[in-house]
């Protein structure tokens, strides 16, 4: 990877649906791309919800609609051009106010520590869309 790398989510990514939620992510920069931390993006659907536990730090970039994250009974909602920061550890829920795009920075990589916590069995929440 050289030193300047740009991605938009209109790359060819390789996108990922939670259950059958209106509710995709992808990585467009990671551990592949021998870079220190992961940016992806994530579509949800309005009213859409993830129930997660962060084993990272992450900062999510709302670029479209409304979003919010729940955490210990404390909601915190965003909106395009608004920043939500996670720190490790965090019970939380991600949710879609309305029809929402963000862009998540995660460090270390988001899916290398989930896989290595006691939350790897929810990443069977998610398949791979059709192409």
């Amino acid at each position: 990877m050289s030193g300047v790398t740009k991605a938009t989510s209109g790359d060819d990514l390789e996108w990922f649906r939670r259950l059958d939620q209106n509710l995709q992510l992808a990585d467009a920069i990671d551990q592949r791309h021998d870079a220190a931390m992961t940016v992806g993006f994530a579509r949800y659907g309005a009213g859409e919800s993830n129930p997660w536990t962060v084993s990272y730090d992450e900062a999510l970039v709302v670029t479209r609609g409304r979003f919010s994250v729940e955490s210990g009974g404390t909601v915190t909602t965003a909106a395009a051009g608004e920043v939500i920061y996670l720190r490790a550890g965090t019970d939380l829920v991600y949710r879609a106010v309305e029809e929402s795009e963000v862009v998540y920075v995660s460090h270390p990589h988001w899916l290398a520590a989930t896989e290595s916590s006691p939350h790897a069995d929810r990443l069977a929440e998610f398949q791979p869309t059709a192409s």
